[in-house]
């Protein structure tokens, strides 16, 4: 991992939603410098607008780490805007509109580019961004783009829908816990979000050490979750997911990929580029690559190789397609 959010390499191969709206056109501030031509000491827009508790949350320089590696159990659309160009506000009023409507299956983060010079910076280089606002899908903690300036609010709805779809494929299932809304007390029918059961507090310890940025608190909660129920499938896939985040954390890309294309049949370098061919969301990709060397290893290192395979169908899931069709083409390497 590099230490900004995001290059522009994270970003080729990335699901590319954007086909799905044609926004209207960005407000006219450059990706340096996004609040120019503003007077100094405008007045900002506000925080972000009322929504159901908990739905979103406010991006910093210091939490952006831990509001991506909080995407591996909740997928998150950032909206980058500027408090001092109030009308770029209008994209992330959509962005909770969207996600109350889809009943916490999305968290919404807000990045105001006035206060948050570091993650910007980071974001227009990665995206060559024209201008703000600009919307983004974050899952597993890789960047999923969306749309940039403020669509029709009929054509939003599309683009929500599928960046979930997106989520589920790769196993990022879970939901933000929502309370009522600030405004909307009292108020039948505005602001509430659906009932659902609360996580067990094993579960919930564990998705607050990921919101923490604590994997190994996260993962200890979850062993101890399966000491307690073997049977707990969310919890068996929760920490497979977070067991993948702690073996990629400070991996350098592209010196893993050099060291597998170096030696195909070193069992480790190829087990650590399946790992990050995950994170990113090349599913059948990561999975290939380890049935091809169990298919030209033997002895310890086949096994090695066959047990790592096994680890990532459960990141992803039993009822996941192309972990069905990976595990038929395990067998036949095998046999």
């Amino acid at each position: 991992m590099t230490q900004q959010p995001f290059n522009a390499a994270s970003l080729r191969g990335a699901v590319d939603l954007s086909r799905l709206a044609s926004p209207s056109p960005a407000p006219s501030a450059g990706p340096a410098g996004p609040t120019a031509g503003m007077p100094r000491g405008a007045a900002p827009a506000g925080g972000a607008p009322q929504a159901p508790a908990g739905l979103v949350i406010e991006g910093t320089d210091a939490n952006f780490t831990e509001l991506m590696n909080a995407t591996v159990r909740v997928p998150a659309v950032l909206v980058l805007w500027a408090s001092q160009q109030p009308e770029t506000r209008a994209a992330l009023d959509l962005a909770v509109d969207e996600a109350t409507r889809l009943g916490g299956r999305l968290q919404v983060i807000s990045v105001d580019a006035a206060t948050t010079p570091g993650v910007t910076q980071a974001l227009a280089q990665a995206l060559q961004l024209r201008g703000l606002p600009f919307t983004l899908g974050l899952v597993g903690g890789q960047p999923v783009p969306m749309y940039e300036g403020v669509p029709a609010a009929d054509q939003v709805g599309p683009v929500f829908d599928e960046l979930v779809q997106v989520a589920a494929q790769q196993g990022v299932t879970g939901r933000v816990e929502l309370g009522e809304s600030a405004d909307a007390a009292g108020e039948p029918g505005q602001g509430e979000a659906p009932d659902e059961p609360a996580l067990p507090p094993l579960h919930q310890q564990a998705f607050d050490a990921i919101e923490a940025g604590d994997l190994d608190g996260a993962h200890a909660a979850y062993e101890q979750a399966l000491a307690d129920n073997p049977a707990d499938e969310e919890a068996t896939l929760g920490l497979a997911q977070v067991g993948l985040l702690r073996r990629t954390q400070g991996v350098d890309l592209q010196a893993a990929r050099a060291a597998a294309a170096a030696d195909p049949t070193d069992v480790e370098a190829q087990i650590t580029v399946a790992d990050l061919d995950l994170l990113g969301g090349h599913v059948e990709d990561a999975f290939t690559r380890l049935i091809d060397l169990v298919r030209v290893s033997s002895g310890d290192e086949r096994e090695r190789a066959r047990t790592h395979l096994l680890e990532l169908f459960s990141v992803i899931g039993s009822q996941d397609e192309r972990v069905r069709k990976g595990r038929t083409a395990l067998m036949s390497a095998l046999f």
